[in-house]
């Protein structure tokens, strides 16, 4: 039997702090794996200019160091004591592909998400990603309230 690995997708909201304690529970009760995983929304333009593109890069490089800083470590700070093994994976792109893009990079068995209980874009958004991730995710996908 192989040990459990969930990934997390992981922004620093309620709903994702929720979505990681519940994920370390099962990992601690089942000897398993977190990856915490924070994907920035990202896409390419083509029809930018090679100085645009080289300065797009260098704030995406900016903007990855400062999502790494702000979300990242401090959920990794808290978790110190928790005696589950954790990693992160910090990356660009569309968040659900992405998320089940790392799950199967990282032979995970499991995605946790929470649910963005907020009106409007928000709940918006959430719900594109937790409905894309139930159909194209390679593994189980659990919504945590």
């Amino acid at each position: 039997m192989m040990a459990h690995k969930i990934v997390v997708g992981y922004d620093g909201s309620d709903s994702a702090k929720a979505a990681l304690s519940f994920a370390v529970n099962v990992a601690r009760l089942q000897g398993g794996s977190i990856v915490v995983a924070h994907v920035l929304e990202w896409s390419p333009y083509s029809f930018l200019t090679p100085n645009e593109l080289e300065e797009r890069h260098k704030r995406r490089g900016e903007e990855l160091a400062r999502a790494e800083d702000a979300i990242l470590l401090p959920a990794l700070k808290k978790l110190t004591e928790s005696g589950v093994p954790i990693s992160t994976a910090l990356k660009y792109g569309h968040i659900a592909s992405t998320l089940a893009q790392i799950a199967k990079d990282e032979g995970a068995d499991q995605i946790v998400i929470g649910r963005n209980g907020e009106p409007g874009l928000a709940s918006r958004v959430f719900g594109s990603v937790a409905i894309s991730l139930a159909q194209g995710a390679p593994v189980p996908v659990t919504i945590v309230p």
